[in-house]
Order: structure tokens, then sequence, then C-alpha cells
């Protein structure tokens, strides 16, 4: 397999800790999204992803797009371990907690918006830093509450979920861009407990090929 993959990129940082969970083999192609005007706009890229976004994944089979199907199709292609519930109304709790954060956290604050800001709309830098703490404070204050409602070791009590594997990098940037945490201890908790282990340490941004 090949994952074409930005290190900083959060969409591809879940898929690197989801490949590590799961044990499958593959390969980094590194597409930097910011030089010479972002690779992810050049002619072979653009055919393998039409929205010119990271990640892709390239099966062998098929190159597949959208970082949440991609998790969904790993964690029905590869059964061992389950990184969803074995129950309907759980494995629903936990993708909506993924998508807490994949639809409603993350789109407001990638590299696209934030340079659509600065650049179109001439948002300076404490602008745009305000910007995007405001949409990952509003979205952690939700997450934390479903946290003290279904949280163990993991966000799903004690079973390491998909949930785990989005919130992750979520926390990464928000570190990245200081985004306070104080008032989110579950979410810190978690993080914590999870960069413990080798699939996420080995999948962490500074880890990377490409890292700069």
């Amino acid at each position: 397999m090949k994952l074409y993959s930005y290190w900083r990129s959060s969409t591809t940082y879940r898929l690197r800790i989801a490949l590590n969970i799961k044990q499958v083999t593959y390969d980094i192609i590194p597409v930097h999204l910011v030089k010479d005007g972002g690779e992810q706009f050049s002619p072979w890229y653009t055919e393998l992803n039409p929205q010119q976004r990271v990640p892709v994944l390239d099966t062998g089979e098929s190159c597949l797009i959208q970082s949440m199907a991609i998790l969904e199709w790993l964690d029905e292609t590869y059964s061992e371990p389950p990184l969803l519930p074995a129950d309907h109304l759980s494995r629903a709790q936990v993708r909506a907690m993924m998508q807490l954060i994949g639809c409603d956290i993350h789109p407001l604050n990638n590299i696209r918006v934030l340079k659509y800001l600065s650049e179109q709309l001439q948002v300076d830098d404490s602008a745009k830093q305000t910007w995007y703490q405001h949409w990952v404070i509003d979205g952690f204050r939700a997450f934390e509450t479903l946290l003290k409602r279904h949280s163990g070791q993991y966000c799903w009590h004690d079973q390491l979920t998909l949930a785990d594997v989005t919130l992750i990098p979520q926390v990464y940037n928000a570190r990245r861009f200081q985004v306070e945490l104080t008032e989110f201890p579950n979410v810190t908790k978690i993080y914590n407990h999870c960069m413990q282990h080798a699939a996420f340490k080995n999948a962490s941004p500074d880890a990377q090929p490409d890292a700069i």
C-alpha cells in the first residue's frame, strides 16, 4: 500500500495511526502542501485525487480518498483489532464522536481555509489564530461532555476505537496553535494515554520522513 501523506496533515495522521494499529505495511509518499504552491495541485496528484487534498491510499486495486471513509474501509478489511464496537448503537455513538471532529472542527481549520482567510480575506495572523482557537474550543466542549458520559481509558470506555484515532491528531493541532486545554481534562487524559502506544507515537508528525 501507498499512503500519499503530508507530515502535519491531521487527516493523514489519522490513517497512519489506524494502519499502525492494524499492523498493515505501507509506504509513505510525501505530498508537500506548501512548497512551490502545493504539490497537491500538480497534474499527477490531481489525477489521483480530484479534490487536490491528502490523503490518498493506494491499495494496489484502487485509490481511496477521504480519511473518514478510508478509516471505515480499513476496519472492514482488516478485522483485528476492531476499531468500532460490536453493537450498532455503540457504533453510532463512536461515529458521532468521529464526525464531531472530522466534520465540525477540522474542516474549519485546515490549511485551505486558513490560507483563504489570509490571502483572500486579508485576515491577520492574530485574527486567524482566534478563528482557529474558537472552533477547536467550541468542538472540544461538546466532545468533553461526551467523554464524561462514555469514556474510560479511551473515548469509548476501555476500547480503542476510531474516535481515539480521530481525536489525537486534533489535540496535536490544538497544541500547535496554542489552544488552552485546561477545561478538557478527559480529552487530555485520553491523549496522554494513547501517546504511550507505539502505533500512535510512530504515526506522529515529527516521526515522519518528510517532517521539517
